[in-house]
């Protein structure tokens, strides 16, 4: 990868949760890391504390801190209002197939969220910090953050449309990369486990 013509900006989904476990959709409640995902995160620790990031951003929920901290770049790392996860409204804390017994076919990705964000909310959050993260001068940025967050973020990236992320899968406590192939936005690296 040629990352000459703009910055690399490294994707750190937080460790496993008790709901990111069990597959409740988690946005605005500060669930803490499990035991397993306390080790997933510590296991980051050789390859990012190996890499010279400029920034170091993470979001404010205690889950994406902790997992930042746990990697070794905790002493580094600002709080970006930007990383938080999407706002699932009156689907927070709750399974996709439960929300499916009242809605069928709901989907996050194109779905009304009453009281939480539309992904074409979360696709002009993201794109609003990519513009923020390409103004400053960094080369190395490292952002901990959520899956479906991430996910959005990657998508715009690459496409502009948030709508790409129902089709890039981010388990728990792995690292992604956005680049440039030449002068073309590209994801580099995906879903990588260390």
């Amino acid at each position: 990868m040629n990352s000459t013509s703009g910055p690399q900006i490294w994707l750190i989904r937080h460790g496993e949760t008790e709901w990111s476990a069990s597959g409740r959709h988690t946005g605005t409640t500060d669930i803490a890391l499990t035991e397993q995902g306390r080790k997933q995160a510590s296991a980051l620790a050789p390859l990012l504390v190996a890499q010279s990031f400029d920034r170091v951003l993470t979001s404010p929920m205690q889950r994406a801190i902790d997992t930042c901290r746990l990697a070794g770049l905790g002493e580094k790392a600002e709080i970006e209002p930007a990383l938080h996860e999407w706002n699932y409204g009156i689907y927070e804390g709750r399974k996709t197939a439960e929300i499916r017994e009242q809605v069928p076919d709901w989907s996050v990705w194109n779905s009304p969220i009453p009281d939480g964000e539309s992904a074409t909310q979360v696709g002009e959050r993201a794109r609003a910090l990519i513009d923020r993260l390409l103004s400053r001068d960094a080369s190395h940025i490292a952002l901990f953050s959520h899956a479906h967050f991430l996910r959005v973020l990657a998508a715009v990236w690459a496409t502009g449309e948030p709508s790409l992320g129902a089709h890039l899968v981010l388990d728990t406590a792995t690292v992604s990369v956005l680049g440039f192939e030449r002068e073309v936005r590209a994801i580099a690296k995906w879903n990588l486990q260390p």
